[in-house]
C-alpha cells in the first residue's frame, strides 16, 4: 500500500510547492509613499514595491519617504517604526529622473539610512551626483563626487535594455529611456519576478507633443509580455487635465494623451489580455480640485473599460 502511495503524495506535494512558488510568482505589493507631482512636500512620487509576501523593498522614485512610511503604518500597510522600516526594509531607489518631486525623500533621509544603491540611467545619477549629493547642497553620502564621500549611496548606472539584480532583493530591472519635455529624459522600469512584471514610467510627455518615440518602441517591447500574461501592471502619470494647453504640458499626460498612447499600446497586444492589465494613474498635480477632474476625464474616457487604479498614500495595493 504504501509503495502505491508514496508516489501520489509525492506528487501532491511538489505540485503544492509548485502552486505556492506560482502564487509568489504572480503577485506584487505596493506601498504608495507619495502619489501627487507637484508641490505637496509631503506626499510627492515614491512607491516601495515588493513580492507578495516579502518585505525587501526597492522604492520607485523617492520624492517622499519618512511621511509616505507614517501614513502607511497610520494604514496599517506597513508595521513598525518609519525610520527602521525605511533602513532596514527599503533595499534601493530607482530614479527615474533627477527633479525635486521625485528624489526630496531620498536626500532629506538620507542621515537616518543604511547603505544601499541608488539605480538610474548614468545622466540621472550624474546630476544627484553633481547638484544635490554634494557639500555645498547637503553632503555627499554617495560613493562619487565631491569629497569626502561618505559611501552610504552606491551609485549603480543602468544601460537601457539590460537586465540587472536588485540587491537585497528577489527583483530584477531593465531600464527604458521617456522623453520628458524634449530634450529632457526621463526613464521606465520594467520590474520583474520570476514569471511577473510591472512596468513603471517616471514623468513622461506623449509622443506627439514630445516629437519622439520613446513610448512607441516602450510599447513595442512589452507588447509580448501583456500578450503572454506575463505583465500585470502599468505606472503611467497624468498631470494635467485635458483642458491644459499642449505648450504648457511641459513633459507630462491628460487623460486624452494618457488614453491615446494606451490605444497604441493596446493595437500590439491580444485584447483579452490587455484588458487583464492593472493601470496605475500617478503624478496628478494639485489644487484638488484639479486632481478631481482629471480622475473624473479618466473615469469617462474610459471606454474599453480598462482596469484603472487610482493609488492613496499608504494604502496598500496587491496585484496579481
Amino acid at each position: 500500500m504504501f509503495k502505491k502511495t508514496f508516489p501520489l503524495l509525492l506528487f501532491l506535494s511538489l505540485y503544492s510547492i509548485h502552486s505556492r512558488g506560482q502564487q509568489i510568482n504572480t503577485a506584487f505589493t505596493i506601498i504608495p509613499l507619495g502619489v501627487k507631482g507637484g508641490d505637496d512636500e509631503s506626499n510627492l512620487s515614491s512607491y516601495m514595491i515588493a513580492p507578495k509576501g516579502s518585505n525587501k523593498y526597492v522604492c520607485l522614485d523617492a520624492g517622499t519617504i519618512n511621511a509616505g512610511i507614517q501614513k502607511a503604518i497610520d494604514h496599517q500597510s506597513l508595521k513598525g517604526i518609519s525610520e527602521e522600516i525605511q533602513r532596514k526594509q527599503i533595499k534601493g531607489y530607482l530614479i527615474s529622473h533627477a527633479h525635486l518631486d521625485h528624489v526630496a525623500g531620498l536626500i532629506i533621509n538620507s542621515p537616518a539610512d543604511t547603505a544601499k544603491n541608488i539605480y538610474g540611467m548614468p545622466a540621472v545619477l550624474s546630476i544627484l551626483r553633481d547638484k544635490y549629493f554634494t557639500w555645498d547642497a547637503w553632503a555627499n553620502f554617495a560613493n562619487e563626487g565631491e569629497k569626502p564621500q561618505l559611501k552610504k549611496y552606491t551609485y549603480f548606472p543602468l544601460i537601457e535594455g539590460n537586465t540587472y539584480p536588485l540587491e537585497g532583493t528577489e527583483m530584477k530591472v531593465k531600464a527604458f529611456e521617456l522623453s520628458h519635455g524634449n530634450p529632457y529624459k526621463s526613464t521606465a522600469f520594467l520590474i520583474s519576478h520570476g514569471n511577473s512584471d510591472v512596468l513603471y514610467l517616471g514623468d513622461t510627455g506623449a509622443d506627439e507633443i514630445e516629437k519622439s518615440d520613446k513610448l512607441t518602441k516602450l510599447w513595442q517591447t512589452i507588447a509580448p509580455l501583456i500578450n503572454s500574461g506575463q505583465l500585470k501592471a502599468i505606472f503611467l502619470e497624468v498631470s494635467f487635465p485635458n483642458e491644459q494647453p499642449d505648450k504648457q504640458l511641459f513633459g507630462h499626460l491628460t487623460p486624452r494623451l494618457f488614453f491615446s498612447e494606451l490605444h497604441k499600446l493596446e493595437a500590439l497586444t491580444d485584447e483579452k489580455e490587455f484588458k487583464k492589465v492593472s493601470f496605475i494613474v500617478t503624478h496628478t498635480k494639485p489644487p484638488q480640485q484639479t486632481a478631481e477632474k482629471v480622475k473624473q476625464q479618466l473615469i469617462s474616457e474610459n471606454t474599453k473599460g480598462l482596469k484603472l487604479i487610482f493609488p492613496q498614500q499608504g494604502r496598500r495595493l496587491i496585484i496579481n
